[in-house]
């Protein structure tokens, strides 16, 4: 049966209107869309609304009109109600939707044990004091800092419409909006009994702590502990000479809380009373928790601001930030007990998808080490329809235990990032990169010579050279260049330094040697040092003229800058659920770009004809000198030698890149013969596909090990040593544009790193004068 849609119109913040006929018309207010469906649940509809709003889901009231009958609300308070509202509209593509928020009746206080009958609004200053990070489950949790707060007592004639959830009666409407008091004592309404006296009974001492701070936030006031252990609690208001007190204890052979004694009277009134609260990580976690399911990027600065509209509490900064650690834990799952889970996880995805390769390592004292992980699809992927190049480069990850990801991509015929294998290891050091390259040489099953693309670091270049003979390590030229920069020490102005780079980079691209020399004869123009540099950073692992192996023109070892941002978005998730999420963006990916290619028609891969169309263009200008071999000559700006049984040109274009170059393709016309027959393989449609004909397949209950497998229990992995430093990480990357920053010029001498009021040559200029 198919699901039936429509677009649910939500207006709130005006007012209903009666017209003379005594229809209803709503009047003001903001309006949002919001996409649903018969299955969509009414939890969700009312969480979505509320955040469009920024209005409480407690206080909501969701209404709408029958069709035909503009006189009579009807209220939605439950799926079944959302489902016949769907119903009724018939054929009609859109619903009005009213968002009322309705008033609480403020209990009569001045019955309730602990509460306030005269009090308006009160606020205390209180110094505040973060306890150690670390202390997350011991009692001192227990033990924080009284915070700022402001309440308004919400007047007793506001009354609940009695007839509020039946779905057939009308429904007195609110015009007026709900003040930011009235919101604070709304939000924390239910919690005035949470407390209801001697004999009432807590699964824990955690419980009750909990269940006292709200009752405290509900009912304003601020509260000291006289005694507070794992099997007992005393408690006083911490008011001077206020004889509210309760005392709680365990039931004897139980873990059981349980009231013995209790006070609930309240003397303090008015500014005699401090209204300071305890307000603890795990306080704010459990108010966050269900938002920050919703939006995982949920801000302090956020948290700290809707809690004080919500409650009128007042955290600061550090305190939203662990509540939020808190409720990501409790959400997300242990970061601690994810690295356990990393032999049932390694084995999982080698029994769900049959020829991938997932290992990892542990030191010593049993602490994660590295983990490696290349799927099937992706090696079968590599092997049947990417070029032999490989991009090494690694990102730091930002987790609660840090470490680095270790990354192996490669290119696929469109131009497209392919993931090949990945690696997250406890530091980027030689010995892991050289462990990385041993289990990427174990996993791939090609035998032909692979040109890496990554950096020059000592390490790499041994490690590639051992691990892969015959193959070839083209140096990054992001990090050539970085290093020149730096080893330069700011001896130059940055519109020089960024003349020698364009050099550096029009060296690299030269296609002959001529070109080359041309470009670093002007940086030798430049700066003797910077030309004698290059000369030593082994020219013949970065420029083109000199390169042995194939790397297509690909100079940077960042290519795949698409596979890093997956990890960047996965990298605060523990290890499992990271590497769960990259599976699961490499089988998007897969599936995407084969059903994207279903519907391509030419023989080439849309790149590539673009580009080969490029050079086609170029053609009409030259010149073929017909031959009986294989060798044609070609002029046009210059004159160039074609070799079709070869397929090389001296222009070097063919070579670089795989595709006919403009004078091949003048040769390939002349002789009657078609340029696709003289392009790589690796660029074909059909080439393509087979590069995404494998899929990653899903891995169930990723976080739920078998008990069967006794084995697996038997290891234990424990968090590597390092963890996050507090405070919020920094997300700057420093590249090339950190090392060319701009320098200081003196106005006057026009040297470096200094300006006219610091110039020591015009101070020395004017001793000499003075003499």
């Amino acid at each position: 049966m198919a699901t039936k849609k429509i677009i649910a119109i939500c207006q709130s913040g005006g007012e209903f209107v009666t017209e003379k006929d005594g229809s209803l018309s709503y009047k003001g207010g903001d309006a949002h869309a919001i996409d649903i469906d018969d299955q969509t649940q009414f939890d969700d509809f009312k969480i979505e609304v509320a955040e469009m709003f920024n209005c409480s889901i407690t206080t909501m009231s969701v209404k709408y009109f029958l069709p035909g009958n503009k006189r009579t609300l009807i209220t939605v308070s439950n799926d079944k109600d959302l489902k016949r509202m769907i119903k009724f509209v018939g054929d009609s593509v859109t619903a009005d939707v009213y968002i009322i928020m309705e008033d609480i009746v403020a209990p009569d206080v001045s019955n309730m044990p602990g509460s306030r009958s005269s009090r308006t609004t009160l606020s205390e200053a209180v110094p505040s004091l973060d306890p150690p990070l670390d202390v997350m489950d011991n009692i001192v949790d227990d033990t924080t800092l009284p915070l700022r707060v402001s309440f308004d007592i919400v007047d007793d004639s506001n009354h609940i419409d009695p007839h509020m959830d039946l779905p057939t009666e009308v429904s007195p409407i609110r015009s007026h909006p709900v003040s930011a008091n009235e919101k604070h004592l709304i939000s924390a309404q239910q919690w005035q009994n949470i407390i209801t006296g001697v004999g009432q009974r807590f699964s824990g001492v955690r419980e009750f702590r909990e269940a006292l701070r709200k009752y405290a936030i509900a009912h304003q006031f601020a509260f000291r502990y006289k005694k507070n252990d794992s099997h007992r609690v005393t408690v006083k208001c911490k008011a001077e000479g206020c004889p509210w007190r309760i005392h709680a204890s365990r039931l004897s052979t139980t873990q059981l809380i349980c009231i013995k004694k209790m006070n609930p009277t309240h003397t303090c009134e008015g500014d005699i009373l401090t209204n300071g609260h305890q307000a603890t990580r795990r306080w704010v976690a459990s108010i966050i928790k269900e938002k920050l399911k919703l939006f995982p990027n949920y801000k302090p600065k956020d948290i700290v601001n809707d809690i004080k509209q919500e409650y009128g509490i007042e955290l600061n900064y550090f305190q939203a930030w662990r509540g939020k650690e808190v409720a990501r834990e409790q959400l997300q799952g242990s970061y601690k007990e994810a690295y356990s889970l990393l032999p049932f996880l390694c084995g999982r995805i080698m029994e769900t998808n049959p020829g991938s390769l997932a290992t990892y390592t542990t030191k010593e004292d049993s602490s994660f080490h590295r983990l490696f992980i290349s799927f099937h699809a992706s090696l079968c992927g590599f092997a049947q329809g990417c070029r032999p190049l490989i991009f090494l480069d690694s990102i730091p990850l930002k987790s609660k235990y840090q470490g680095m990801l270790l990354a192996a991509t490669a290119a696929d015929g469109d131009e497209g990032v392919f993931p090949v294998a990945f690696s997250v290891v406890d530091a980027e050091t030689d010995d892991n990169w050289h462990w990385f390259l041993l289990q990427l040489k174990s996993a791939l099953s090609t035998s032909c010579p692979i040109t890496f693309v990554a950096d020059r670091q000592k390490g790499l270049r041994e490690s590639i050279s051992e691990i892969f003979k015959d193959s070839y390590h083209g140096y990054c030229l992001r990090y050539l260049t970085e290093q020149l920069i730096r080893d330069l020490k700011g001896q130059f102005s940055h519109e020089v330094r960024q003349l020698m780079i364009e050099d550096l980079y029009a060296a690299a691209f030269a296609p002959r040697h001529e070109a080359f020399q041309r470009s670093i004869e002007s940086i030798k123009s430049i700066s003797l040092e910077a030309y004698n540099w290059i000369i030593q950073s082994e020219p013949q692992n970065w420029a083109n003229s000199f390169f042995q192996g194939a790397r297509y023109n690909h100079m940077t070892s960042n290519f795949g800058e698409l596979f890093y941002s997956w990890a960047s978005d996965a990298h605060e998730l523990p290890i499992t659920q990271m590497v769960d999420v990259i599976r699961g963006k490499i089988m998007e990916l897969i599936y995407t770009r084969r059903s994207n290619s279903d519907q391509w028609l030419t023989r080439l891969t849309p790149a590539m004809e673009e580009k080969l169309e490029k050079e086609s263009l170029k053609v009409r200008s030259l010149q073929v000198l017909l031959n009986t071999g294989s060798v044609f000559e070609v002029r046009g700006e210059s004159i160039e030698v074609v070799d079709m049984d070869r397929w090389d040109c001296s222009c070097k274009g063919w070579q670089l890149t795989g595709l006919p170059c403009c004078h091949a393709i003048a040769v390939i016309s002349c002789i009657g013969r078609s340029p696709y027959d003289y392009c790589s393989r690796y660029f074909s449609t059909e080439n393509y596909r087979l590069t995404y004909a494998e899929s990653v397949q899903p891995i169930p209950d990723v976080e739920k090990p078998l008990q069967k497998d006794s084995s697996q229990a038997l290891v234990t992995v424990t968090p590597p040593p390092t963890r996050r430093p507090p405070g919020r990480p920094t997300t700057k990357k420093v590249g090339l544009q950190e090392v060319m920053k701009r320098q200081l010029q003196c106005s006057r001498c026009k040297g470096l790193g200094h300006n006219k009021s610091t110039c020591k040559e015009l101070n020395r200029i004017a001793d000499t004068g003075s003499h």
